[in-house]
């Protein structure tokens, strides 16, 4: 079956579109259709990558479990206890069964299996949020020790399930899209710093003290930003929104002020200036916290990926900035990629590697520059075989490349006139719907979307009126 998708974008994805006040601008939506197969090459790819790192849990006999496969040994080649996988490689493997729905026929049961791995490894914390990282001892793939989570996992976690539900529909077995609206629920109650609304780097940190370190720390490849808009959707929740629009002050601060779209790997609030700034060395992983690393080095498909799909034009600056820079930096040749760089444009490494590379696929799909985009896609199909990371976002960037990201159309479950989120429609939302036009102070609606029954993603007099004739009706 010949893989076709049609991309609806439900929701602008303008940072102007809600204010912080929660007023809803009358901003008229991108509205973008295409229809886009995957290549061939894109699927011979997928051939190699699924046999390559797809593997299914042997200790398991009652289900069929399926994870990525991030190790460089098994147990039985290492005869200890070893990593097999994290969540973010589950989520990178769900989202790339989902997108792959149309050209394996195997797609569905090998979600389902990762789904059924997911529930079984989840954080101890976030009830369900997945544990970021999993051990093979020889008799069960066990949690690591502080089975907590990781935001990026569980934020591709949360949208391959609403790919799901697009692609299968949720009468099944699984209900994807109440799965997903669960896992986006417990992202936003315990990895999301309500006070500076960033995205904080697992649910690890939730509880903490303001004046903790990690407490306003964030991790730029979490900057999903494609995936907000879509969250607030599915789950009627504005927050996302909010959370949407300073993520983009952060990400175009950084981008003004050094000029080379370059991102730091993990980002910190300065306590003297209240500004977010690249981390000190060693903050979490290396002395390479606060330059562009093996991170950051996921920022220009996941940043750019929102101008590809929602046409945000904070994304198109960060990738027009950016791809300046690399093609001025590597003379126009991909190969002179390097592996991390200082925010200024420093090299910080002398070699090559395929997750610095295959990013850019995306970020150049962005521009105006053919020659440097075919030169990356000429450069990512001819690499060679490499480690799980490299061919992981390769496979992923493929697919955006190819025009066939999964686009929910539809996923709000709220109730139709419910903007005070009660559970029922009644005359205390059309109360509070009038307030809110007429910018009544204090009044805040907690589901917006529930309010536009004309689904034209604007609110206004017109939907107002909706909501009283309906009210009649009941």
């Amino acid at each position: 079956m010949q893989l076709i998708k049609k991309i609806t974008v439900f929701i602008t994805a303008c940072t102007s579109m809600i204010t912080l006040s929660g007023m809803y601008e009358s901003v008229t939506p991108v509205a973008l259709e295409a229809e886009s197969v995957l290549t061939k090459e894109t699927t011979d790819f997928y051939d190699y990558w699924k046999e390559k790192y797809l593997v299914q849990n042997p200790y398991v006999t009652d289900e069929t479990q399926y994870y990525v496969f991030y190790g460089d040994q098994t147990y039985s080649e290492a005869g200890y206890e070893v990593e097999v996988t994290v969540s973010e490689a589950h989520g990178y493997g769900m989202l790339i069964a989902a997108s792959m729905s149309d050209y394996d026929n195997e797609a569905k049961e090998i979600f389902d299996g990762m789904y059924r791995y997911y529930q079984s490894h989840l954080s101890e914390i976030g009830p369900n949020l997945m544990a970021w990282q999993q051990n093979d001892n020889g008799k069960a793939i066990v949690n690591s020790s502080g089975a907590d989570s990781a935001t990026d996992g569980d934020m591709d976690i949360a949208y391959a399930l609403l790919m799901a539900d697009s692609v299968w529909g949720s009468d099944g077995e699984i209900n994807y899209k109440q799965s997903a609206v669960d896992v986006i629920n417990d992202i936003m109650t315990y990895e999301v710093n309500k006070t500076d609304w960033v995205l904080q780097l697992g649910d690890w940190v939730y509880g903490s003290s303001e004046n903790d370190t990690y407490y306003s720390a964030t991790r730029s490849s979490d900057f999903i930003m494609q995936y907000m808009p879509v969250f607030a959707e599915a789950t009627g929740d504005e927050r996302w929104l909010k959370l949407y629009e300073n993520t983009y002050n952060i990400i175009n601060k950084i981008v003004d002020k050094y000029g080379t779209g370059i991102l730091p790997d993990f980002i910190i609030k300065d306590s003297a200036t209240g500004e977010f700034i690249p981390a000190p060395a060693n903050l979490l992983e290396s002395e390479n916290d606060g330059n562009y690393y093996y991170n950051a080095c996921r920022t220009p498909w996941r940043i750019s990926m929102d101008y590809l799909i929602n046409g945000n034009e904070d994304a198109l600056n960060f990738a027009n900035t950016l791809n300046k820079f690399i093609i001025n930096k590597t003379s126009g040749d991909p190969w002179n990629i390097m592996a991390g760089y200082t925010l200024e444009g420093t090299a910080v490494s002398d070699w090559n590697d395929l997750c610095f590379d295959a990013p850019f696929l995306v970020s150049a799909a962005c521009g105006e520059n053919s020659n440097w985009h075919h030169s990356l896609r000429d450069m990512i199909l001819n690499y060679g075989e490499d480690v799980y990371f490299g061919d992981t976002i390769a496979m992923l960037c493929l697919i955006v490349d190819d025009g066939c990201w999964i686009v929910p159309e539809s996923v709000n479950m709220s109730i139709p006139g419910d903007v005070n989120a009660d559970g029922t429609f009644n005359i205390s939302d059309v109360v509070m719907m009038k307030k809110w036009l007429l910018a009544v102070p204090d009044v805040k609606l907690e589901d917006w979307k529930s309010g536009d029954l004309c689904d034209d993603n604007i609110l206004n007099v017109f939907d107002l009126c909706l909501m009283k004739r309906k009210l009649i009706e009941k």
